[in-house]
């Protein structure tokens, strides 16, 4: 009954938002709230908090794990990543400790715990937006997830701190041995092959070694599954891997957005609270572009980035539950505001950027990061914008007969390309700078082969602003898609089953026709 209940509830409300814009990940949170009202009236049983909670916990460990096969461990050593995730958190738990002490009369100890889990944004939050946008690989979506991967860090230290548990001492021994273990873990994900081993292989890594092991040695569940990930993610199958276990991890995460709003029910006093909290969420924001500034990013870059990272973290929730019980409500509440608040806003960003443009360019520093220079196509008369298979396939078909260039916003994968001999360049797409620095004036055929429809559409918009006339390709996945690609801009659209189907026929024909020849026509 709990299980009917949870996913009717979730389903509806979230069906309920996707129709007014929103993603669904806000409807769930209502649908938490609607269930702990409605729960004692339907019957529910007592334990539906200890299943749910459950529910959840393995959802956020397969996200981050999945997150842990699209990363690069060198992107965390980056300055802008633990300069800026550092320096944030000593700047708001300063503040908002001071804040606390001043104006509610707060004892240290407490302000401090409260500003320091403040400071921290949503981990889960960030990665399912960067997911679904398929920016994770992108430079703005690696230095957010770096961001908050050294966040988690503190997080576990702070916890360990108050609460008194420090890591085992085996917790040492381990760090220093897992590079000696990626051989181990890639083998057997080789072995485990394809279809339901696959997926055992993913779930046996990331919540058994990953969440059970680390948990075991203090240093966190959570942790131990984006490690896992990490280890994994030079593997040929990291991607098969993490597009296997979707579907799984997407069904986990309803209980965690469910559990959020099944926390309970707000009092006025949680209610005043929860929102000034969230009426300090553009200053965390602030924060966040600012110092991203500070280390030559771009201004869009640290835009989208601190548009992400404007949230409250789900540790938050971990620590009231374990050291201030008073406060799990209104940090509860002030989650699930910062979400919705966020979710419509990370959407929207881009446009949100065009707009604000032009006066947000006047705070970028006159030298910007290396992964962020502008592009010359040089003599190319190609361009193929996105370098993943389809890209690359239609990079190597073309490149015998014509100069081509491809692009990607992954800066690793076109790392991969320039060493495979290619030329691929970064930048990305979405990015209005990118076009006004681009000189094109060779190019006569464009093809657009990223992932993301809305990528693609705005690629298109982009070309045709900047006065290309010459055709662009795209191939697009269903029916809707192909009259949005067209009204953009594009002049050829390929629905990739359509035409994968076709392929096969033709195939098929030439096979057929092979076979009824004499043998003494039969090419050899």
């Amino acid at each position: 009954m709990f299980e009917l209940i949870s996913l009717s509830f979730a389903f509806f409300f979230g069906l309920a938002v996707r129709r007014v814009g929103l993603p669904p990940l806000v409807g769930f949170l209502a649908a938490g709230f609607a269930v702990h009202v409605a729960g004692p009236w339907l019957g529910l049983p007592g334990e539906a908090g200890a299943i749910l909670d459950h529910v959840s916990h393995l959802g956020v460990l397969l996200l981050l794990f999945t997150v842990g096969l699209k990363l690069r461990l060198a992107q965390l050593a980056q300055p802008q990543v633990f300069g800026g995730a550092l320096i944030h958190s000593a700047v708001s738990t300063t503040v908002v400790s001071l804040g606390l002490v001043t104006f509610v009369a707060l004892d240290w100890p407490t302000a401090l715990l409260l500003g320091v889990v403040l400071s921290f944004s949503s981990t889960v939050f960030s990665a399912k937006m960067l997911e679904a946008k398929r920016d994770i690989g992108a430079f703005y979506g690696r230095t957010v997830i770096g961001i908050l991967v050294v966040q988690d860090i503190i997080a576990l230290a702070v916890l360990a701190l108050y609460s008194g548990d420090a890591p085992s001492p085996w917790a040492l021994v381990v760090l220093v041995l897992l590079p000696l273990v990626r051989p181990a873990l890639h083998w057997l994900l080789t072995v485990a092959g394809h279809d339901e081993l696959i997926v055992l292989a993913g779930m046996l890594l990331a919540l058994g070694a990953g969440g059970v092991g680390f948990q075991a040695i203090g240093l966190g569940s959570e942790i131990g599954a984006l490690v896992m990930g990490l280890l994994l993610s030079t593997h040929p199958r990291a991607k098969e891997l993490s597009d296997a276990l979707w579907g799984l991890k997407e069904i986990f995460l309803v209980g965690f957005f469910l559990q959020i709003g099944m926390s309970g029910l707000p009092g006025l006093n949680d209610l005043v609270i929860a929102l000034v909290l969230v009426l300090l969420l553009p200053l965390k924001g602030a924060l966040y572009f600012s110092l991203l500034l500070l280390f030559r990013l771009r201004a869009r870059t640290a835009f989208l980035a601190a548009i992400n990272l404007t949230t409250y973290s789900e540790f938050s929730l971990i620590v009231a539950a374990a050291l201030l019980p008073d406060w799990l409500v209104p940090l509860a509440l002030a989650l699930s505001l910062s979400f919705i608040v966020a979710a419509p806003l990370d959407r929207l960003a881009d446009r949100l950027f065009e707009h604000l443009e032009p006066w947000l360019q006047g705070f970028e520093a006159r030298r910007i990061h290396r992964d962020e220079l502008p592009t010359d196509l040089g003599a190319a008369t190609v361009l193929i914008l996105g370098m993943g298979r389809t890209g690359t396939a239609a990079y190597d078909e073309i490149a015998g007969h014509f100069p081509v260039t491809g692009i990607d916003a992954d800066t690793y994968r076109v790392q991969g390309h320039v060493a495979a001999g290619r030329n691929v360049l970064f930048a990305d797409v979405e990015d209005a700078g990118f076009w006004r620095g681009l000189r094109m004036s060779r190019v006569e055929c464009v093809i657009l082969a990223m992932d993301n429809v809305e990528a693609k559409i705005s690629a298109a918009r982009a070309l045709r602003a900047k006065g290309f006339h010459g055709p662009i390709i795209a191939h697009a996945l269903y029916e809707d898609h192909v009259l949005r690609l067209k009204t953009a801009g594009a002049t050829h659209i390929y629905q990739t089953m359509n035409q994968a189907g076709i392929g096969l026929a033709e195939q098929a024909e030439r096979a057929i026709d092979l076979g009824r020849q004499p043998a003494s026509y039969i090419e050899v």
